[in-house]
């Protein structure tokens, strides 16, 4: 119902604009060099008026009667049974908005009942009421729009000013959207330290990871709190993916840009930026039924001996899932070089080879290390391979024939286990916040290297 009425309002909005356009032609009868604002101006600023008041009376009380509906009815389960916990009048509203939607509670009372009776009425009356409301709403502002349309209406000023405003309120949710997510960390983080009493040396530097096995009413073990061995998986998958990746993408960016036909590109590139488009739980798929055996008995038949899950299968399928990121990215940064600079080489007497070694190389090297800045990113991100191909336990080694785990897998199994939110979200919110300070510093000693070793052509 909610929308159908979003369509609605901006339906009346563009109706509004048809109308404003066309009252602001009629108001100078059709002489539109007397307008202060041309007609579409006029139309605009309708439809943004329009619009803006109906979705914002929309949202608001979509939202705030959904809340108030909720807190009326709570209050009114305690009311009735005044013993009963918060949590249980949470569960009797739950049980009643099933039976009120037709669905199966957990029991049915008459207090459930009675309670699902009132959900449907307080419902129903909310739907139309936010329907009608909203409605009224987007038609005030655009009847308030075109009666204002005059020679003297500046509506061109008014209607760049409110969009403006537009852009600015897209540019701030965006910003404190981040800010948001950050401060998130960092108070989950406190709390994590707060739990295992500031023993922050034990998570950086501890070796056992099991956060959840010893926790006593609500308190973490901190000696079960040990992120190195998640670190230490998380770092050796990503080397072995990056050295799958880089010389494989580098390499055919390189050719694909300076030494392939127009015609081998013409079918290479695409194919291989097919990769990009799988998904990564067909990767999974493949590095746990296809590589992952074909490692362990081409190990066997050597006489070693290789787990079922390796660290080795995943990083190898991880990169070559990133081939074509840093392969494309590369390629579109070498073909950005100026030709000149390959001319002024070649007229030096360089070869080929070493006009894209000294000359090319250097010029394109901020994007390509962008480039593998953004491997690294979907390496050290990447869930579902290291889940299908190298294990979810924590294991401390440096042999990459054994199982790993990675920070991002022990992040999802904490946050869709079964055990109580308050308690895994710690060590799950802490793992992402040094996940976060990591990558930061990359990115910063990445910026330092590109400042450094940049070429500046004019």
């Amino acid at each position: 119902m909610l929308t159908l009425t979003f369509f609605a309002i901006l339906a009346l909005a563009l109706a509004f604009f048809v109308i404003g356009r066309s009252r602001a032609v009629a108001v100078v009868r059709g002489d539109v060099r007397l307008l202060h604002s041309r007609p579409n101006f006029h139309g605009i600023l309708a439809l943004l008026l329009s619009a803006i008041c109906g979705i914002a009376v929309l949202l608001l009380l979509g939202t705030m009667g959904a809340v108030w509906i909720e807190t009326h009815l709570l209050a009114a389960i305690l009311s009735a049974q005044p013993d009963m916990s918060p949590i249980e009048a949470e569960l009797v509203l739950s049980d009643a908005r099933a039976l009120a939607s037709g669905g199966i509670a957990s029991k049915s009372d008459p207090l459930r009942l009675d309670i699902a009776q009132q959900v449907g009425r307080q419902g129903a009356l909310h739907h139309w009421g936010t329907v009608v409301v909203s409605l009224v709403a987007a038609l005030v502002a655009g009847l308030w729009a075109l009666g204002k349309i005059s020679p003297d209406w500046r509506a061109r000023n008014r209607s760049e000013t409110i969009i403006r405003r537009i852009l600015m309120l897209t540019a701030a949710i965006a910003v404190l959207t981040t800010v948001g997510i950050v401060l998130s960390l960092i108070f989950e983080t406190i709390n994590f330290f707060n739990n295992i009493d500031w023993q922050v040396h034990k998570f950086l530097f501890g070796t056992t990871w099991s956060p959840l096995s010893g926790v006593q009413a609500g308190k973490l073990d901190p000696d079960k709190v040990g992120a190195v061995p998640l670190f230490a998986g998380t770092l050796m998958i990503t080397v072995i993916a990056m050295l799958v990746a880089v010389p494989v993408g580098l390499f055919s960016a390189v050719y694909l840009s300076d030494f392939a036909s127009h015609r081998v590109r013409a079918w290479a590139k695409p194919m291989l930026e097919l990769l990009a488009g799988i998904p990564t739980v067909v990767y999974g798929f493949f590095a746990a039924i296809t590589l992952a055996p074909f490692i362990r008995n081409s190990g066997e038949a050597i006489g070693l001996t290789i787990a079922s899950e390796s660290a080795l299968a995943a990083g190898i399928v991880m990169g070559i899932m990133i081939i074509p990121f840093i392969s494309s990215l590369s390629d579109d940064v070498i073909n950005a070089v100026p030709q000149s600079l390959r001319d002024g080489s070649y007229g030096l007497g360089a070869t080929k080879a070493e006009t894209i070694r000294q000359v090319v190389l250097p010029a394109a090297l901020p994007g390509i290390v962008s480039a593998v800045l953004l491997g690294v990113s979907r390496a050290v991100g990447e869930t579902m391979i290291v889940v299908m191909a190298a294990g979810q336990g924590a294991n401390l080694t440096a042999n990459p024939l054994e199982a790993v785990t990675t920070v991002t897998v022990q992040i999802v199994m904490l946050i869709t286990g079964d055990t109580e939110a308050s308690t895994a979200a710690g060590p799950a919110f802490t793992l992402g916040f040094t996940l976060f300070c990591v990558t930061l510093l990359m990115n910063i000693a990445a910026q330092r290297v590109v400042r450094k070793y940049r070429e500046l052509y004019d």
